[in-house]
């Protein structure tokens, strides 16, 4: 049985690929049949999908981002051997400073209490003496 016998094609290939082709359904892309039994079988024209969207994603994904913007030369230098002490004691210079700006406070309102005295018995004394000149 050689009716449609490929050349260098044993029979069993050919007659295992008819039965494939008996069973899968015609689908008719680019052809248009005249024929109303296979117009049924045509399949609508496919549009295509649009990729911009996607290709502006992937060109967004690949530009590079800047690994630092700014140089911080702080991060740069080498730190000192005492940066740590000077870190811990930080807080305790707080409370110091805070100390010692309400002594020197107290001290300046101590001189002018002294001073508001000395300046009332000059005062007195100054009026005492244009009393006795009248």
């Amino acid at each position: 049985m050689q009716c449609c016998s490929y050349e260098g094609e044993p029979e069993s290939k050919i007659f295992a690929g008819d039965e494939e082709e008996k069973h899968r359904e015609l689908k008719l892309r680019n052809y248009t049949p005249q024929d109303d039994g296979l117009k049924q079988r045509q399949v609508p024209q496919a549009k295509p999908i649009s990729v911009e969207e996607k290709v502006k994603e992937q060109l967004e994904a690949a530009k590079p981002e800047p690994v630092i913007e700014e140089v911080d030369l702080a991060n740069l230098a080498p730190r000192k051997p005492d940066w740590d002490l000077k870190r811990d004691v930080a807080k305790k210079l707080e409370k110091l400073e805070k100390k010692t700006q309400r002594a020197i406070a107290e001290l300046i309102r101590e001189r002018l209490k002294g001073q508001e005295d000395d300046l009332a018995t000059a005062v007195e004394s100054a009026k005492q003496e244009d009393e006795d000149s009248d």
